[in-house]
């Protein structure tokens, strides 16, 4: 039954004429709308959660409660995919059109498909104060060459390449050294990296047929070759295993990011737990120690600095980007103070979130300014990292000068 129909049955001129058969229509639709986000419908939860403790910690921490006595009123039908609250707080505001140093922005993708989209984003980039940006395509094969051609033969000193790995026939006995021919052939057509390699639980294949124990994930085998080739090309590469640790929580009350990020959910889910990804990683940065990685997103731990921190202590090999997690340095400001004071010679700046001027500009916002109570991008605000001028050349193009592959054929 189309969903206007079963609207027109129970509206209020007809509700009591509802016979026994449209009703076993109508109730399992009604059910199904509850569980539409934006429905005129709404799920109600029949649990009092004011009366759970651990609710009443995880949302008012030892002050207990509000403060206030609850009353019911118009904003229990909120959706909260819908709730942006506006702040009240007057704070001053840094406006920082330019980056403090020439920035060399490590974690971009294909964002400009055209001759003429390129030539805005360059524009952008030089209004910005981005001296390089790194595109991570992901590509192999002609599809390789025309970006090559798109981005680096008119403009071979503002764009860097990274090539992809084929995800296909992973199970074929010639895998590994198909890989490796064509990671040559791409470095040949200018690429001087990999990536973003992505392995969220499923392994890195287009193959959906594939069983869990041929998943191909960064510590197999199959790719030892193709590690050590890269190592030989002194290239890096860019990894993005595993994901934020929130992914692998229940979507309930719980749930530490918005609605908006949901759809990455793994909960439940076939695959790699969280705790398993990290394992594989760490395994692969053991076995290939004269190859370059770059782990983007904060390696996925910026939620915990003191175990990240471990972790570039122990592969001397493993370098981050800050890419789109903003949201994690902005809301412990005085951690990753100390955290990039204390590894100045191991983190570089990346974005990842398009070429808006205005993204840009945040950035340099949050890493130089000591604004705060800035809005963020999941209801966490920001505050200012006023990163020291050494610290930050260091990020914006000093590390990223260092290891990168500049060498043109």
């Amino acid at each position: 039954m189309p969903r206007s129909m079963a609207m027109r049955m129970i509206s209020p001129g007809n509700i009591n004429s509802i016979n026994n058969a449209d009703a076993m229509k109508v109730v399992p639709l009604l059910l199904s709308l509850c569980l539409i986000p934006g429905s005129v419908l709404f799920a109600q939860s029949e649990k009092n959660w004011s009366d759970n403790a651990r609710w009443k910690e995880a949302k008012y921490g030892p002050w207990g409660g509000p403060g206030v006595d609850p009353a019911p009123g118009p904003m229990d039908k909120l959706l909260l995919k819908d709730y942006a609250p506006r702040s009240s707080v007057v704070s001053g505001m840094t406006v920082l059109p330019k980056a403090k140093f020439p920035a060399i922005d490590v974690h971009t993708h294909v964002v400009a498909e055209t001759p003429g989209e390129v030539a805005e984003w360059v524009k952008t980039m030089d209004e910005v104060g981005i001296k390089t940006s790194v595109v991570l395509t992901d590509a192999t094969g002609a599809d390789f060459d025309s970006l090559a051609d798109l981005y680096l033969k008119p403009y071979p000193d503002r764009f860097i390449l990274f090539c992809g790995m084929d995800k296909t026939d992973i199970d074929k006995p010639d895998y590994s050294a198909r890989i490796v021919a064509e990671l040559v052939r791409c470095y040949k057509k200018g690429a001087r990296g990999v990536g973003e390699w992505t392995d969220k639980g499923l392994g890195y294949t287009t193959d959906s047929t594939i069983t869990a124990d041929k998943r191909l994930h960064p510590d197999d085998f199959r790719l030892d070759p193709f590690w050590e080739k890269c190592a030989e090309l002194k290239i890096p590469v860019n990894i993005h295993v595993s994901d934020h640790p929130s992914n692998w929580t229940p979507l309930d009350v719980y749930q530490e990011r918005t609605p908006d990020y949901q759809h990455f959910n793994r909960y439940g889910k076939d695959g790699l737990s969280y705790e398993e990804l990290l394992e594989v990683r760490n395994r692969m940065l053991k076995k290939h120690p004269k190859t370059t990685f770059i782990a983007c997103h904060l390696a996925n731990e910026g939620n915990d600095l003191e175990r990240l921190s471990k972790l570039l202590e122990t592969y001397p090999n493993l370098y981050l980007d800050i890419s789109a997690r903003d949201y994690e340095i902005g809301r412990t400001p005085r951690a990753a103070l100390k955290f990039f004071s204390k590894y100045p010679g191991r983190v570089l700046f990346g974005t990842d979130m398009g070429r808006e001027k205005s993204m840009y500009q945040a950035w340099w916002r949050l890493l130089e300014s000591e604004d705060e109570f800035m809005v963020g991008r999941i209801w966490w605000r920001y505050y200012g990292l006023a990163l020291p001028s050494a610290v930050l050349k260091a990020m914006y193009n000093g590390n990223a000068n260092r290891i990168l592959n500049w060498k043109k054929l």
